[in-house]
């Protein structure tokens, strides 16, 4: 995890990421703030160079050294804009990775636990809300230098003449309360903007997770103005930006029209009087432009905006609880399992159980008494609210991460395959199995013979290899198969496989993983009747722990797996 999280046991805030991200430009924000120093610097410099100019040909005398001066700002100018868009792009895509990885490192770490966040909007916020959170870098040096630019240009007023100067000033109060406004109207507008826009992504997300299902219903029209209806009001928040931008540009551009005549007006009597050169007339007319010119501001503040936006909502992402772990390594033993007084999520209500080392316990229960929740409380895919979990008598919150991970392997009933190929999502773990293991798993789970009928077997890009909800969950079993533990917790990981490949699974997790204590929920009666134990799950704790045939004779036992006892 990256070390800015590491340090916080607070939730991340939004400056505070504004800032750090600002100094993930590195060295390109420094070329950009230099160059945005020198372009500054030229637009100051530039009216008084011009003005010598001016007077110099009036006077009669040489005008060439004059020039020079002129000549030297442009070059430099030039170079400074080039500099300008170079920084500027370099510098947002290094702080725009780094709160990419942020994020992503953050939801990864957070796993299960990162809440009810539809993965739409995750992705919205990774995608769209870093992106403006990393303009940051360029919104931060335009902003603050953007303000050097009035008064270097009001200094050098004063310098021209006080009295020009400070009729300019009289007005600028005006131009304060302007900004103050927009900023408070566009802060508000990017945020609802961001928000809505955050919401037709996870709406959109739910949609395509769900297509089979919307295209047999024959409902895609449906679902697509429900994905869209919020965009009127997209619109009208995009339109409430722009106007706030609009508004802010023609006012202004009034005010400014009105101070720059009122300073020409002064200068003009200043120049009738003799204390203003004709140069520098035309010099007060380019400095009360950059005095009241509110484009670079404007422009800065609205980047600033945005980035400060795109930063709260990568804040809140942030803000998804991550499991720490302790450092403590597993110790020798079986791999006894042992829950006490377990409650979690509402469901599970002072849960005991143990499942001896080395030994198979099928967990049954009606739909909804748990049983999914009690796997994810084995490996630590979920912390209960209360009690604990132990492995081999050490608690799970001990261990480290490596550890728990290295002894603790799962196989769901729908799988997901990381990797570049087949062989590569059966090796997927905390360190890739080697090829003579992904062979051996994928034999025990009964894969290897439809992986080698595969265009290229065991190097088939797993995008390229269209599979059962069978061949699927056999390679989810692969994979746990493939990596040495001493818990596997099968959750409904065989409910896909025909009978005769189950009880093959089955007697490969009796045979070739004996040794591992194997926790596996169970839907089927053959299941259960293949396991060493059964725990039976009725009203969040267990009601019975014994084995299947014993517990067959109970009328309420049969009827966990259907009105036909199968």
């Amino acid at each position: 995890m990256d070390p800015f999280l590491q340090r916080r046991s607070r939730p991340v805030k939004r400056d505070s990421l504004v800032l750090r991200a600002a100094r993930r430009g590195g060295g390109w924000a420094a070329v950009l703030a230099l160059a945005r120093l020198a372009d500054v610097a030229v637009s100051v410099l530039f009216p008084l160079a011009l003005a010598h100019a001016i007077d110099t040909v009036l006077a009669g005398r040489d005008v060439l050294p004059a020039l020079l001066p002129c000549a030297a700002l442009f070059a430099l100018s030039a170079a400074a804009g080039a500099l300008l868009e170079l920084g500027a792009g370099s510098a947002a895509a290094r702080a725009t990775a780094w709160v990419r990885h942020l994020l992503v490192g953050r939801l990864l770490a957070a796993g299960p636990a990162r809440g009810a966040l539809p993965a739409g909007e995750a992705a919205s916020r990774i995608t769209a809300g870093a992106a403006d959170a990393g303009t940051a870098p360029v919104a931060a040096i335009q902003s603050g230098i953007a303000l050097l630019q009035p008064v270097g240009a009001m200094v050098a007023l004063i310098v021209i003449d006080w009295r020009v100067a400070l009729g300019l000033a009289l007005g600028l109060p005006v131009i304060a309360v302007l900004l103050r406004a927009f900023v408070r109207d566009v802060s508000g507008s990017v945020r609802r903007y961001m928000t809505v826009q955050g919401t037709i992504a996870a709406r959109l997300g739910e949609a395509l997770g769900g297509a089979r299902t919307i295209a047999a219903a024959g409902t895609s029209a449906r679902e697509a103005d429900r994905v869209l209806t919020a965009l009127p009001e997209l619109r009208d928040h995009g339109h409430a930006l722009w106007r706030a931008q609009g508004g802010m540009g023609g006012r202004g551009l009034v005010v400014g029209l009105l101070l720059q005549v009122c300073a020409l007006a002064v200068a003009g009597f200043q120049l009738a009087a003799g204390r203003i050169t004709p140069g520098e007339l035309v010099a007060v007319a380019q400095y009360a432009g950059l005095v009241v010119g509110l484009g670079p501001i404007v422009s800065g503040l609205l980047r600033l905006a945005r980035a400060r936006a795109g930063a709260g909502w990568a804040a809140e992402l942030l803000a998804a609880p991550v499991p720490e772990h302790g450092t403590r390594d597993a110790p020798p033993g079986p791999g006894r399992l042992e829950f006490r007084g377990v409650r979690s999520g509402g469901v599970l209500d002072g849960l005991d159980l143990v499942v001896p080392g080395g030994r198979s316990v099928a967990v049954v229960g009606r739909s909804g008494a748990g049983k999914s929740l009690l796997a994810a409380l084995a490996g630590r895919l979920a912390d209960p609210d209360a009690g604990e979990v132990l492995l081999d008598g050490v608690p799970l919150p001990e261990l480290s991460r490596p550890a728990l991970r290295r002894e603790v392997g799962y196989a769901f009933d729908r799988p997901a395959l990381f990797g570049a190929t087949v062989r590569d999502a059966i090796g997927f773990g905390p360190e890739p199995a080697t090829p003579a293991r992904v062979l051996a798993a994928a034999s025990a789970a009964r894969a290897d013979d439809f992986v080698r009928r595969l265009p290229a077997g065991y190097a088939t890009p797993v995008t390229d290899a269209p599979m059962s909800g069978g061949e699927l969950q056999r390679l989810g079993l692969a994979r746990a198969f493939a990596h040495p533990g001493r818990l596997l917790v099968l959750d409904d990981a065989t409910s896909s496989l025909d009978t005769a490949t189950e009880l093959q699974v089955a007697q490969a997790l009796a045979g070739e993983f004996g040794d591992r204590t194997r926790l596996i929920i169970a839907h089927r009666a053959g299941t259960a009747a293949r396991a060493d134990l059964v725990a039976w799950l009725d009203g969040g704790r267990i009601r019975a722990l014994g084995r299947h045939a014993d517990l067959w004779a109970d009328p309420g036992y049969r009827d966990v797996f259907g009105a036909d006892g199968r």
